[in-house]
């Protein structure tokens, strides 16, 4: 009988969430997709030896991996969790309420009683935290955090686990005891997770294969004007200059990180988003890799559609697509495989609505199909290569896919004619034949690059990224820096060039964390500048997305009568616009509340006029720290910088770096912090943008901000100001 091989590819992926230079890790999604989905993944496969396939793990998920299990890191809500429910700050409690029912709510709430309780006294997407938190008793508060982290555990571990499986049957009023129990077993279960994958590879059940170590879009990467190919009237950014160094460092990093983590070399490669391109075929060669795979469209587009899918659906020229091929640059060459992307898609996104088994019927109904339409066509073993996320589609299935799973696992180690195999012990077997003519330059969406260039948000964080990195060469050219400041500061500039920030850049994706992947995406090229002892670009503070520009403040009302004399007489700024520190909440929310309060602006007819207030007298607080820095965006290089604030030698200058004499800016220091800039010294004019924050410094460290991310943004008025406000 013929046979078909299947070669599954599980793609393990997370972007690197640590922001190293400030010590903190802002997402938990390693941790909790480690203790659901690679932890279960790998346990599934352990049960089913029969099964071959094979598993990526980028390197930015194994370094986090190995943080948590062999640093002791940890996340922010990590963080938040270990706080006594009795001990929550108003600020942590918002925050909790914000981001601890962070998972989906049919599969992952809603079989939790009480979780599903608590989400309606919630009421998300209907009331704002600071709504709805006098709802919340303690007991509430514990639970909470109890069961966003039991959630988030795969159903193996329940399995397994006598202590856990005791605590799901307890459901409700956990003790702190028992919360830190639960966070106890999430480390042992993460480290869990590389043995068992080791383990899966030492007895040959599993390949695993690797990714550029910050998972960067290569063909980019080498040349932005690759992304023409698919798109020949792509608005491209600024700089289309290409960084071949950068592609071999990442290439490099990730073989050499793989070969510290398992003690051997690997043979593949799932380059990042499938993104593929000629040029890039000698790098990934040079590193040691012999295979790597992209999507089916890649193979339509380098073969001028002689493999293709019709209006309906099928494959046309099977014989043609289920085979690996051959690609060459010069004397480099690699064999490729192409995911069979409605297969792939079936599992990704449409099983988890049908039952287990008949998903499972269904999927080796697929394949026998396959197998008969190339039958008498073929005589070599055909490959169809499926090839998804490895994490992310779990949770929208029940018991997060395990019944799922066990049924394709079972349906495929049993049925005869199919056989599944690793790509590498395949491509042994069945070395290609074919080589083609040129390989498109796309990715595994659409056979483009689409999502990661052209718009304009895209194109801006690309030069900015070029930017960072023009003035980093610069400083390194100069040979004065240290060596391991040097790295750490390219350290961030590979980081920078990761897929993911792009990803929620443009219009194609969003999510509630939108505006914090901005901020870690433009934090890591200002730690460039930090790193090297410069204050980074007032440009690095501006938001990308428009969506992430979203702060709440009130705007001002009226003109101002206020006396600058530093005293808190709330009746001068009841027509000011106003920010509180403590109304930003979400992932974007600092762990603890920092030095700075309230923000309060406005104007008078010929002024900026501006209050801070400190979670303390001003005068006292401010004489512990460097520097008050009001940051301007726009207009832009107009930073006023308070230095020495409540000394005997404070002074008021433009630009910290470069001290420039100011003009009547009008400071009062005493309680609260109380500051008039004439629009003239400033430079702005009637209707002209005004766009600032203020910044707490200590050293060349930023201490707090307010807003938190992002801007205050105005217009200067006009002097009929109070006339359209009232008007409004």
């Amino acid at each position: 009988m013929a046979e078909v091989a299947v070669a599954l590819v599980w793609h393990q992926h997370q972007p690197y969430y640590p922001d190293d230079v400030a010590g903190q890790t802002l997402m938990p999604w390693v941790r909790l997709h480690g203790v659901k989905d690679y932890y279960g993944m790998a346990m599934l496969l352990h049960e089913f030896p029969e099964v071959r396939c094979t598993i990526n793990l980028v390197p930015s998920l194994l370094k986090q991996l190995l943080q948590y299990t062999e640093q002791g890191r940890s996340d922010r809500h990590q963080e938040l969790t270990r706080v006594p429910a009795d001990g929550l700050s108003q600020e942590q409690v918002f925050r909790l309420l914000d981001d601890f029912f962070m998972a989906h709510h049919a599969t992952m709430i809603r079989p939790w009683p009480r979780y599903e309780e608590l989400y309606r006294k919630r009421q998300l997407g209907q009331a704002r935290a600071q709504d709805v938190w006098r709802r919340f008793d303690t007991r509430d508060l514990r639970d909470l955090q109890v069961l966003f982290n039991l959630a988030w555990i795969h159903p193996i571990a329940f399995e397994k686990n006598d202590g856990l499986r005791s605590l799901r049957h307890k459901g409700r009023y956990f003790t702190e005891e028992e919360k830190l129990y639960v966070l106890d077993q999430h480390v042992q279960l993460l480290q869990q997770v590389i043995p068992l994958h080791r383990q899966l590879a030492q007895r040959g059940q599993v390949e695993l294969t690797t990714t550029p170590f910050y998972h960067p879009i290569v063909p980019l990467l080498l040349d932005k004007r690759y992304a023409r190919e698919a798109m020949p009237e792509v608005r491209l950014p600024r700089f289309t200059i290409g960084y071949p160094e950068d592609v071999e460092w990442h290439l490099r990093e990730a073989v050499q990180l793989f070969q510290s983590v398992f003690g051997w070399a690997p043979a593949g490669m799932w380059p990042s988003e499938g993104s593929v391109c000629q040029g890039m075929i000698p790098h990934v060669a040079r590193a040691g890799f012999r295979w790597m795979a992209t999507d089916e469209e890649i193979l339509y587009q380098s073969t001028n559609g002689l493999v293709r899918r019709d209006a309906k659906g099928y494959i046309v020229n099977p014989q043609e697509f289920y085979r690996p091929y051959r690609v060459v640059e010069g004397d480099a060459e690699l064999d490729i495989v192409f995911r069979d992307h409605a297969l792939s898609d079936l599992i990704g996104f449409h099983y988890y609505r049908s039952s287990a088994e008949l998903a499972a019927e269904d999927f080796l109904g697929k394949l026998r199909s396959i197998r008969t339409a190339i039958a008498e066509s073929n005589s070599r073993l055909p490959l169809v290569s499926v090839i998804l996320d490895g994490e992310n589609c779990w949770e929208y299935y029940a018991e997060q896919g395990v019944p799922f799973l066990r049924a394709l696992y079972r349906w495929l180690a049993h049925t005869k004619g199919v056989r599944t195999v690793r790509v590498a012990d395949y491509l042994q077997e069945n070395p290609a034949r074919v080589t083609l003519p040129r390989l498109f330059a796309g990715s595994w969406i659409h056979h483009n690059f689409d999502i990661w260039i052209g718009h304009e948000e895209d194109n801006s964080a690309w030069d900015l990224l070029h930017l960072t990195r023009e003035y980093l060469k610069s400083r390194q050219a100069r040979g004065v820096v240290p060596a391991e400041t040097l790295k750490r500061a390219w350290e961030e500039i590979y980081v920078a060039e990761g897929s993911d920030w792009f990803w929620w850049y443009g219009p194609q994706h969003s999510s509630p964390q939108d505006a914090l992947f901005d901020y870690l995406f433009r934090k890591h090229l200002q730690n460039v500048y930090f790193l090297l002892g410069e204050e980074p670009p007032v440009e690095l503070a501006r938001p990308i997305s428009k969506r992430a520009a979203r702060v709440p403040y009130t705007l001002p009302r009226s003109f101002l009568e206020v006396r600058i004399n530093g005293r808190r007489t709330p009746i001068e700024w009841l027509g000011a616009g106003r920010y509180l520190v403590e109304d930003e909440r979400g992932t974007m929310a600092m762990a603890a509340p920092g030095p700075l309060q309230e923000l309060y602006f406005g104007f008078t007819p010929r002024a900026l006029i501006l209050r801070v207030d400190f979670r303390g007298p001003a005068r006292d607080l401010l004489a512990d720290y460097d520097a008050v820095r009001i940051g301007f965006v726009a207009p832009a290089g107009r930073d006023l910088w308070l230095l020495q604030p409540g000394r005997t030698d404070q002074q008021i200058v433009w630009n910290g770096q470069n001290p420039k004499p100011v003009n009547g800016v009008e400071v009062g220091l005493d309680q609260v912090l109380e500051l008039a800039i004439p629009f003239e010294e400033l430079g702005v004019t009637v209707d002209q943008p005004i766009q600032f924050f203020v910044e707490l410094l200590e050293g060349k460290q930023s201490r707090d901000r307010a807003p938190r991310y992002g801007t205050i943004d105005l217009t200067c008025p006009s002097p009929d100001f109070e006339r359209i406000m009232w008007d409004v």
